[in-house]
Formats: structure tokens, sequence, C-alpha cells
């Protein structure tokens, strides 16, 4: 078994890429690095790092240790740490989501934060993509995705549904295929997977988002719909995106002949059990 002091001595090396400042990291000294890494090389019978004078560059082997190691150090902390507090309302969660969904979900975690003052939420937003990514190598505990995960290494299950809009300017009344065109779309990091799903669905025309001349771009959610309420073209988003937007006076929100919604997934990691406070936090959002 690699020994597990030796790996997070290699580990961290190789995150800050210093043997003097590892040692300090570590409250080492640097020979005490080195050796950690000489023997550690040995317990697996393989050079893990090429040396170039004071640098250094991995192995092909120690690249694999390094992938490899670095999550089983997480997964070890964390199982240390499920042992040693595994109350329902207290401790850190890390939980990120697409923008429309922290909008809703955000403030509800922060009323159950305020009646449980020793639960720390660390909520950030991300496409769901990145989501995805930061649940599987274990930067988020929990997400919540708009489509399914495709990771083997995430699981989910599905928790509710959000309407799609499609927004204009205000003084769009109708919005047929050509006045679309003639605006152009505002994009966001989400927007090509919203606008297939709603557009294909209402618009015989519609192939593909990359059809309609783009016109702007904006990966903050309160800010996507600031151009559009300037007229300079139109958006898909999640009802809760819209609804948070500050100037709804400017923009005209058109309920299509068919409506759209799309799913609300919570994921976590496969191999990772939930902590009895991870619990609390879907079942806040699950009742909300």
């Amino acid at each position: 078994m690699i020994n597990p002091t030796w790996l997070n001595t290699f580990c961290t090396l190789v995150e800050v890429n210093h043997f003097t400042q590892t040692a300090e990291r570590l409250y080492m000294t640097q020979s005490g690095v080195s050796q950690h890494i000489k023997k550690l090389e040995q317990q697996v019978d393989c050079a893990l790092l090429e040396r170039h004078g004071k640098q250094f560059t991995l192995t092909v082997q120690g690249q694999n240790l390094y992938q490899q190691g670095s999550q089983l150090l997480k997964e070890w902390q964390f199982l240390e740490q499920q042992l040693k507090d595994d109350s329902p309302y207290s401790g850190l969660v890390k939980i990120q989501s697409p923008g429309s969904c922290g909008l809703q979900f955000y403030n509800q975690l922060l009323a159950l934060q305020v009646e449980h003052k020793e639960l720390i939420i660390d909520y950030r937003f991300a496409p769901n993509t990145s989501v995805e990514q930061a649940v599987a190598n274990h930067s988020a505990d929990i997400g919540f995705l708009t489509q399914a995960p495709t990771l083997s290494e995430v699981t989910s299950h599905k928790i509710g549904q959000e309407p799609l809009l499609l927004v204009t300017p205000a003084a769009i009344k109708s919005p047929t295929w050509s006045a679309l065109n003639e605006l152009g779309f505002i994009s966001h990091p989400d927007a090509k997977h919203h606008a297939q799903l709603l557009l294909s669905e209402n618009y015989s025309e519609f192939e593909h988002v990359d059809q309609i001349k783009q016109t702007g771009f904006s990966n903050q959610i309160s800010l996507i719909l600031e151009p559009v309420s300037l007229g300079l073209g139109f958006t898909v988003l999640p009802a809760h995106a819209v609804s948070a937007f500050n100037k709804p006076a400017l923009i005209k929100t058109h309920h299509l002949t068919n409506p759209i919604s799309e799913n609300i997934y919570v994921c976590h990691h496969r191999n990772r059990p939930l902590a009895k406070r991870m619990h609390s936090v879907i079942d806040a959002i699950k009742a909300s």
C-alpha cells in the first residue's frame, strides 16, 4: 500500500512546483520533502520526477500517480471529516449550479443557514459542464444541473423542472421567425442548449442557433438581459433568471405555442456517500 504521508508530500510538490515552498506548506525541511519523494519512488519502483537542477518535470508514471493519488487524498480527507462530524446541520457544504438555479436555491439555503449557524454554505455559479466536472473531481459536494450528467463518476436524480422563456425587447409584440433573425441572439454559457429545446419545438425554420447572428454574450446571469432590454437582441432563459431581472418594463416574455421546461437534477460523486448535512441541503431544496 502506498504510504499516504509520502503521497501527500508528492501531490503537494506537484501543485506548488517548488521544493522549498512545499516544505514550508507542510512544515518540513526541504531535505525531508526530498526524502519523502525518494522513499515513494522506491516504494512504487519507478521514477516520478525528472530533475533539471532546481526544477523538475513529471514522468509519465508521476503524472498518473498525481492524477489518481490526489483523488485518493481527497477521499481520505472526506472520510476522516465524515467520521469526525456527521451532523445534519453543521459543517461545510460546497455547491455549484447554473445561474438560474442558483438565483432560486441560494436564498433558500441562506435561510437554512440562518436557522443553523454551524452550517456553512459555499455556493458557486457555473455552466452545466463545469458543475458536472467539479462534482467528478470532488471540488463540489453537490451539483444542480439542467442537463443529465454524462460523466461516469457522477450520479443524479431529477428533482424538478423550470420553464424556458423567449425574451425580446419590449417593443417586439410578435416574435416571428423573421423578427428574431433581424434582432439577433444574445448568447450565454447554456444558450445553445436552451435555444435548441425551446426554438426547435416552436419554429419550423429552426435547425441550430448558429443560423441566427449572435449580437452579444454574457456569462453573468444578472447581465444577460441587459442587452435585450436595450434592443440589441433576444435570448432564451429559464424562468427564475427572467423574473430576477430588475428592469421588467424593458423586456417582453413570450409564451409560445409549445411550452418547454428543462429538468433540474441534483448530482453527487458516485463513489462518495453523502454526509447528513448534504442531505439537509437537498431536502431543503426539494421542499421549496
